[in-house]
């Protein structure tokens, strides 16, 4: 698979700033958000960015996979600090599948019983 990431980026930037333009509130409200997530300060900018990268795994978003990989290249992480995080991401996915899937085990043993 290849994907385009520098076109993918530009791409996005583009639309989401029609977006934003088209409803100047939707960019207010995703500012606050943005300002409210580094409020504290407990967790510097690179860290904030691997974290951003893992959630973007796990929710399978690319414009988010390509926003964020850029801010942490630009926040300094190292390929070392994101592969772990990385591998923090799948644990969890796969952690969450198991859960879930008990879950799924209890739901249809339940409806099942006549």
């Amino acid at each position: 698979m290849s994907t385009d990431w520098n076109g993918l980026l530009g791409d996005a930037m583009q639309d989401l700033g029609a977006l934003a333009k088209g409803n100047p509130k939707i960019m207010s409200a995703i500012r606050t958000f943005d300002e409210a997530a580094a409020a504290h300060g407990a967790l510097d900018a690179k860290t904030r960015e691997l974290i951003a990268l893992a959630v973007a795994a796990t929710t399978r978003c690319e414009t988010c996979i390509a926003v964020h990989s850029k801010a942490a290249v630009d926040a300094g992480a190292s390929r070392e600090e994101l592969l772990e995080t990385l591998a923090v991401a799948i644990g969890l996915n796969a952690g969450a599948a198991f859960v879930y899937s008990s879950h799924i085990l209890n739901a249809f043993d339940t409806l099942s019983k006549k």
